[in-house]
């Protein structure tokens, strides 16, 4: 038998795999003998696995791959690294009325990463991350803080004409696997803002929370990168060491005039209103409101990035775990009104579900966000509420 290595865009349907495809995470995702299908490659693609090894038929070693779209042709070192930086990527294979392939449509994420207002976006957030850190170095050498000039700077990123959809749109297509501290802190401000925004804060409110959210990880900077960025398993000392970030972030930020509510989030933004968070295990009447609302964001955002270990989770397997364990440990009033506005956000997506299939989301589930109504390709729905399967990925 021979067998040649596709990269993830150059693969069909009806080839047969010749390798296992495992996924980073060290689980089989596809044996041999497998003959692939569209909703499978797609899965291949979710997983961020880059290549796959591919079984020729005697005589065909030299056929070419199904002929794609221009973009579709980049070297498989670029692709790889695409599908890392946004391992939402979705490909739908259409078929015109003679059975005839014609090329894959693009998914809602590549046009959104393609977009003019998503460029800019990508080059003003990667300016305003570079910012962030030089104003973290100059905090912790005991520098003054702005927070004029703080807020000013995040809040340029975000536009009048933008709607909720459009700016987590930005922010989930803006993910890669080496988020830094700065890009993370970032994304939990704007994410805190709108949830401000959401429960009606007064402005002068709503702008505090967001420099809350900006300076909340602050104390990371205390812990050695290593420690931050390691792939293994961390020890007990280190991962005991990174629970000290929000005392290290609350001891440098003390010495400045600031709002309490901005240290109190820094210092309390791991608490949860059951007593089972850090470092002091308070539980919701000692928690401050802004570290609450914080906590929501913090959550969130790091759910939805990619990990060394893990793709990052879709919004709604987010929600799915919000909803889990919600009422417990976050202020209700706070993540329901967060989880029903994130939700809505969604309403008439494309969806992936579980089990590889293409939906579309035509009516929000009230009490379960997490499970709505959707509707497949063929017309037909599925309450994913009475259902095993779940939405995998927005596309």
């Amino acid at each position: 038998m021979n067998v040649k290595e596709y990269s993830v865009n150059e693969l069909v349907p009806g080839m047969i795999i010749a390798a296992p495809v495992i996924t980073n995470a060290g689980q089989i995702l596809l044996d041999v003998g497998v003959t692939l299908t569209r909703p499978l490659i797609e899965k291949i693609a979710f997983y961020q696995i880059p290549s796959v090894t591919i079984e020729v038929v005697t005589g065909t070693e030299e056929k070419e791959p199904e002929k794609k779209e221009p973009e579709a042709k980049e070297t498989a070192e670029k692709k790889a690294d695409f599908f890392t930086q946004n391992s939402l990527l979705h490909y739908e294979q259409k078929t015109s009325t003679n059975g005839t392939s014609q090329a894959a449509e693009p998914s809602y994420s590549q046009k959104v990463k393609k977009s003019a207002a998503f460029q800019k976006f990508q080059v003003d957030f990667s300016f305003s991350a570079n910012d962030l850190k030089n104003i973290f170095d100059s905090i912790v050498a005991g520098g003054a803080i702005d927070t004029k000039d703080m807020l000013k700077k995040v809040t340029s990123l975000l536009k009048p004409e933008q709607t909720t959809i459009d700016f987590f749109d930005m922010l989930h297509n803006l993910r890669s696997v080496n988020d830094s501290i700065y890009a993370h802190c970032i994304n939990v401000s704007l994410i805190s803002r709108m949830i401000g925004i959401w429960l009606k804060l007064p402005q002068a409110d709503i702008d505090t929370l967001t420099i809350a959210g900006l300076l909340h990880d602050i104390g990371k900077t205390q812990i050695p990168d290593d420690i931050l960025n390691k792939k293994e398993r961390l020890t007990d000392e280190e991962f005991a060491l990174i629970r000290k970030h929000p005392v290290f972030g609350y001891d440098i930020l003390k010495k400045h005039e600031l709002d309490v509510r901005i240290l109190k989030a820094t210092l309390m933004h791991h608490e949860r209103c059951d007593g089972s968070g850090y470092p002091l295990a308070l539980k919701e009447g000692d928690i401050d409101d802004f570290a609450l609302i914080v906590a929501i964001a913090d959550v969130y955002d790091a759910m939805t990035a990619a990990r060394i270990y893990r793709a990052p989770l879709c919004p709604f397997e987010v929600i799915a775990e919000f909803e889990k364990e919600g009422l417990q440990k976050y202020k209700p009033k706070y993540i329901l009104t967060f989880l029903e506005h994130i939700a809505t956000t969604y309403q008439n997506n494309r969806v992936m579900l579980s089990n590889g299939e293409s939906a579309k989301i035509v009516l929000l589930n009230q009490q379960v966000f997490s499970k709505p109504l959707v509707q497949l390709t063929d017309g037909s729905c599925i309450d994913l509420n009475r259902s095993p399967l779940y939405i995998k990925a927005i596309i």
